[in-house]
């Protein structure tokens, strides 16, 4: 068949992306936040390093058990409502009022008090971040099957989602900044209130506004006491036959690899402007911290997002992602001669090419996977939006996890110590070596990874042209029932 075929997919209309949008910040703000707030933690509140890793590691583990759960039991729901929308409130909920809840944390009350409370309402979080994100992001799979249109609705919701990135660095300022809070402390209680209402509105977006059909008559798998059992080998049959389909697997492995090199690194950003831009003095650093990450996100957001949508509508998916990949190398390569003591402002220069290796990296997979997702319906027959987005996002919890241990480690190896006033002999250089070479190689081996990646824009359209078919020719049966 030609490149000519299309599946006369009617246009998304405006403001349903918007809505989803707005979803992604509430999804990227928590996380952008939590971030910075988990340092108060140890720095504030006394915690010891064995406790962080604690609260860092276990919740994850938990999210990433829930995670497929609640994509299988997304996919298969029957309600009026759909499949997706009540998840999606609910989940928004739960979110918004557990993290004001974690967060009012006293001094007074004791180590392992507070401990053994944040430890617990971080599981009541994730729980809810994972019964919202997983439909969420499940959502956004499902509201078009054209090509580039899938693209389009990512781009929207990504450049929504990259303000959380903008604005998050900022807190620092506010945080430590007497004359807005008396201490940190006191800052993330009240900041949490705020921040966990207003995000738990915007998460609330996508089920208003979001439109979807009703599933009450789907042929589904029943979710019931009775099957759990059966419910539980579905899941993990899902999770064997996702990952049998190569296409899949090479968009999970390259988004492991760019994902986690690049969060091993990200917070040598600021021992970088701090010790080797500024000589160790934090006080003269000023906001150049703060600035590195905020300008990256607008970076992204006005030049990275857009660049990529026109490059994937002109070249297809997988050479802008190539291309954007390779970009961002450059801009790794960049930053090691640009960061240049006594002179912050050149690494401004590197940032917007530094940028396009994650900054394009959810654009351009997402999209990615909902073609994926419609060459599993194909093969199976079964529609797994909730399940196939959990395993993607299990491998980005994953990366992530594994880079919060690599992080530790790359400090160690170099000797980089910072709670030290001075450092050894070159832990700097060591830190600046991995902040530029390790990210670099983990976008090599995902360029690798996705050299043969084949769900071109004219094989995507062909599997969107035979399910058509497909659904209609049951349409027909349906109609007019063969006489045996």
């Amino acid at each position: 068949m030609s490149a000519s075929i299309t599946t006369n997919a009617p246009k998304v209309p405006f403001g349903q992306k918007i809505a989803f949008g707005i979803g992604m910040l509430a999804n990227q703000m928590f996380p952008a936040i939590l971030g910075i707030f988990m340092v108060v933690l140890v720095q504030d509140l006394g915690f010891p390093g064995w406790m962080w890793g604690i609260l860092f590691f276990l919740p994850r583990v938990f999210d990433s058990i829930t995670d497929p759960i609640m994509g299988f039991i997304s996919d298969n729901t029957k309600s009026k409502w759909g499949r997706r929308r009540h998840y999606v409130f609910l989940g928004a909920v739960i979110m918004g009022i557990s993290f004001v809840t974690m967060w009012q944390l006293y001094r007074e009350n004791g180590l392992d008090y507070n401990f053994t409370y944040f430890l617990l309402w971080s599981f009541v979080f994730y729980l809810g971040l994972t019964i919202f994100s997983v439909p969420y992001v499940a959502m956004g799979y499902e509201m078009s099957n054209d090509f580039h249109e899938r693209t389009d609705i990512m781009a929207i919701a990504q450049w929504i989602g990259q303000w959380a990135w903008v604005i998050a660095p900022w807190f620092w300022v506010f945080m430590y900044d007497q004359g807005w809070f008396a201490s940190a402390e006191a800052a993330t209680r009240e900041l949490a209130i705020w921040v966990g209402i207003i995000c738990m509105i915007f998460a609330m977006v996508p089920a208003i506004f979001i439109k979807s059909e009703s599933t009450l008559g789907a042929d589904y798998a029943p979710l019931n006491i009775r099957t759990i059992g059966g419910s539980l080998k579905k899941i993990i049959d899902g999770f064997k036959e996702a990952f049998k389909s190569r296409p899949f697997r090479q968009l999970c492995i390259a988004t492991f690899f760019i994902y986690n090199t690049f969060y091993t690194i990200a917070s040598f950003s600021f021992f970088i402007v701090v010790y080797y831009l500024f000589g160790g003095d934090a006080g003269a650093a000023g906001m150049w911290p703060t600035l590195f990450g905020s300008v990256g996100a607008l970076a992204t957001t006005f030049i990275v997002i857009p660049i990529i949508t026109a490059m994937s509508k002109k070249m297809g998916k997988k050479k802008a992602f190539i291309i954007s990949q390779a970009i961002s190398i450059l801009g790794y390569i960049m930053l090691w001669f640009l960061f240049i003591p006594g002179k912050p402002y050149m690494f401004l220069f590197a940032l917007p090419f530094f940028s396009f290796g994650i900054g394009s990296l959810f654009t351009l997979m997402m999209s990615m996977t909902a073609d994926v997702i419609d060459l599993d319906e194909l093969n199976t027959g079964e529609r797994r939006e909730g399940v196939f987005g959990a395993i993607y996002w299990w491998m980005v919890k994953f990366g992530f996890a594994i880079a919060g241990l690599l992080t530790g480690t790359i400090m160690s190896v170099v000797g980089f110590n910072p709670d030290a006033a001075t450092q050894p002999e070159g832990a700097i250089f060591g830190l600046r070596a991995f902040y530029s070479g390790f990210p670099i190689i983990g976008t090599l081996i995902a360029i690798y990874v996705m050299r043969n990646y084949d769900i071109t824009e004219e094989r995507a359209n062909e599997i969107s042209a035979e399910l058509e078919k497909r659904k209609n020719e049951e349409g027909k049966e349906a109609t007019f029932p063969l006489k045996s």
